[in-house]
């Protein structure tokens, strides 16, 4: 758990010494949930780190196998960028589930995470950890609502969630996708989505708007038309239903009462009629 102590810890470390250690034995940190990093920002940095060296060092542990990144990703990248030999590095003495807390922590602090990236890192956490969704968000200081919304963002299809972040759209309008209908072939429902993305983009929708097309296709899903080889294969699927009926018939009959049967079959399905005469 990333309790006050080992926070303290962490602060604390950060006052002692700084090692210049060379950027090529620091391996990266397997639970940084950033994905994706600006290459023209990183660019900038690795230019003012050239020109003005680094200003906060960056966090490491070790390992059996030697250093591993806990925080600053970022700057590590910029340095190697930069052609530098060795950075500023302070050492700590963390597990490696704080360290993988510690890395969401500084992201989300950063505000750097895009939703999708937050969410995997979520995942990731969970599944690693063996943590449950109320331990992540008290190690995090969350909500767990939050923890759970943002994972069920992980449902979404892989191209989806790509064009979301592509196209700079909210996590409102990715939630907004969630209410397409699961009751179509897995390409189909993919494709509504991806159909959807493009009339946000193009239209400018808001994510009412977006809840009202996303409610519309749904409605208009429902009405499938009726064919006749489609009720044919409805008729079989209940036949043995029918036939259970059918037989109820003929018990009645054999004791002794007047009783008719009859099917009709229909566009929705089929009738079936009983009439027992007193």
């Amino acid at each position: 758990m990333i309790t006050a102590e080992v926070l303290d810890v962490v602060q604390e470390s950060m006052k002692q010494q700084i090692y210049d250690l060379p950027v090529d034995i620091i391996m990266p940190n397997p639970f940084q949930p950033r994905r994706f990093f600006e290459p023209t920002a990183l660019v900038d940095l690795a230019t003012s780190i050239k020109q003005y060296g680094l200003v906060q060092p960056i966090c490491v542990r070790m390992t059996e196998d030697g250093y591993e990144l806990v925080a600053g990703e970022r700057r590590l990248r910029a340095s190697k960028l930069a052609d530098l030999p060795t950075i500023r590095a302070v050492v700590v003495d963390i597990s490696e589930e704080e360290s993988a807390i510690l890395a969401m922590v500084e992201n989300m602090q950063r505000q750097s995470l895009n939703y999708i990236e937050e969410a995997e890192g979520y995942y990731q956490l969970i599944t690693s950890h063996n943590l449950t969704q109320e331990d992540l968000a008290r190690r995090l200081g969350r909500n767990q609502s939050t923890i759970a919304n943002k994972l069920r963002l992980l449902r979404l299809p892989a191209k989806v969630k790509r064009l979301l972040i592509e196209y700079d759209l909210s996590e409102r309008h990715a939630r907004a996708l969630l209410l397409v209908q699961k009751d179509r072939e897995p390409e189909q429902y993919e494709q509504v989505m991806l159909e959807v993305i493009e009339r946000i983009v193009e239209e400018g929708l808001t994510v009412l708007k977006t809840e009202e097309l996303v409610d519309k296709l749904n409605r208009q899903s429902r009405k499938k038309p009726v064919t006749k080889a489609n009720i044919k294969t409805y008729v079989r699927d209940v036949r043995i239903f029918t036939n259970t009926i059918r037989q109820a018939v003929d018990v009645m009959r054999d004791s002794g009462f007047d009783t008719m049967y009859d099917v009709e079959e229909t566009q929705d399905g089929c009738v079936i009629t009983v009439l027992v005469k007193y």
